[in-house]
């Protein structure tokens, strides 16, 4: 007896499932679940059934056939780590740095994330949504179909709401489902210059609780998308003690944790990730060997942002080979943004990852799905081809889903299925 679905997509060269219940490690991500001439079935938005093109033909017919003849199918990729709601741009700090300028002497000047935010704050909602889209619709063409988006930009209560209010607004103006994160402590905003712990209790005491308020009244807390609580863990930031009572105030108000350490110095954010149970640690730039360890025998996922050393033109990479090695979840992400990764890329980054960090293209692919939606609290959702879950894959104008890392500059894409809809 055929069962009847919605869409069936056969004769693919390959289908690859990048399917695991738990975040890949070690060899099993050199496991992308690879099927030859295969087939996906999708019904009510969710898929079905994946297997080899003729066993799924005999058992299963859709309204919809899409001949994926000479094509690769795989899971749409997530970005766990984006700061891409912002205002205006950093393109002067671009050519102060090709001048010589260093990120952190950029930003002990006043600029960096502090110039960021004094057009933010000087935005609407409606301005940030306007500004945003774009940047979406092209992360959207080169094939994420799930981000995380950070606030940040704000670093005062009454801006930092306002980005969480645009990321809500674009959460539901465009296909790419979001994923929230409250930071205020991205940085010391001028009015505190000199009281970084001055700002920290008001970030403690006032903002995290609004921020939760906020959270249980909208669409993200009735879909179950967590709100998580995010912290710049780093030198010309916020120090450890700093952080920990970010993350602390954070998880007693039901926001899981992230953390950015270890971008340019290692202050023990890793050891701070991994005590207080955080879902991702991010950057990991610094990271030393006894930390890697650490965080191998955690549930915590490294989230290694390569785009960022690419863009300051940094010869020097997270050591993610070092990671995968030592036996540690590891994810990949854009982390874009206007002043250290202005890249909407997922593939890009593949691409970096496999160049300079020496990750096996099965590797990078992993990164780039299960792995990132582990890091965002959605492997149960999104970043595998599994019965059950979301129907969001792509496409590719291949024959082997190596091709994604291989080849740079380009786009590989050829069609977005996102929620069982052809985009």
């Amino acid at each position: 007896m055929m069962v009847d679905a919605d869409l069936l997509i056969h004769s693919a060269a390959q289908v690859v499932t990048c399917a695991s219940d738990v975040p890949k490690r070690g060899a099993a991500m050199q496991d992308v679940g690879l099927i030859t001439d295969g087939a996906v079935v999708v019904k009510d938005g969710r898929i079905l059934a994946i297997g080899p093109t003729e066993s799924i033909r005999e058992r299963y017919s859709a309204v919809q056939m899409m001949n994926a003849s000479g094509q690769v199918v795989c899971p749409g990729f997530v970005d766990p780590h984006t700061h891409v709601v912002y205002a205006g741009d950093r393109i002067g700090e671009f050519e102060q740095r090709i001048r010589g300028a260093t990120y952190m002497e950029i930003m002990a000047a006043g600029g960096g994330i502090v110039s960021t935010m004094r057009a933010t704050r000087a935005s609407s909602v409606d301005d940030l949504v306007e500004a945003t889209l774009p940047r979406l619709e092209q992360m959207l063409r080169l094939g994420t179909t799930t981000a995380e988006i950070k606030t940040g930009y704000g670093l005062d209560l009454d801006s930092e709401l306002k980005m969480l209010e645009a990321i809500a607004a674009l959460d539901q103006a465009q296909p790419i489902d979001l994923v929230p994160t409250f930071m205020p402590a991205h940085a010391v905003p001028p009015e505190f210059n000199g009281r970084s712990d001055a700002y920290i209790d008001w970030v403690v005491n006032e903002m995290i609780p609004a921020a939760a308020d906020w959270y249980r009244n909208s669409h993200f807390f009735v879909d179950g998308r967590p709100l998580f609580c995010d912290v710049f863990c780093e030198k010309n930031a916020f120090d450890l003690a700093q952080s920990r009572r970010v993350l602390e105030a954070g998880i007693a108000y039901g926001l899981p944790a992230k953390i950015h350490a270890d971008e340019f110095t290692s202050l023990g954010g890793v050891g701070l990730a991994v005590e207080l149970g955080a879902t991702s640690v991010d950057h990991l730039d610094a990271t030393m060997v006894e930390d890697a360890a650490m965080l191998a025998e955690s549930g915590v996922v490294g989230i290694v942002l390569p785009a960022v050393n690419f863009n300051l033109g940094s010869h020097e990479f997270a050591d993610a080979r070092g990671l995968i090695d030592a036996g540690a979840a590891l994810a990949l992400s854009t982390d874009i943004n206007p002043g250290s990764a202005p890249c909407p890329s997922q593939p890009l980054v593949m691409a970096i990852a496999s160049r300079y960090q020496r990750l096996l293209p099965a590797e990078t692919l992993n990164a780039v799905t299960i792995n990132a939606a582990f890091g965002i609290g959605l492997a149960d959702r999104v970043g595998s081809l599994t019965p059950g879950k979301q129907a969001d894959l792509l496409l590719l104008n291949c024959t082997d889903y190596r091709q994604l890392a291989y080849q740079f500059g380009g786009n590989l894409l050829a069609t977005v299925v996102k929620n069982g809809r052809i985009i």
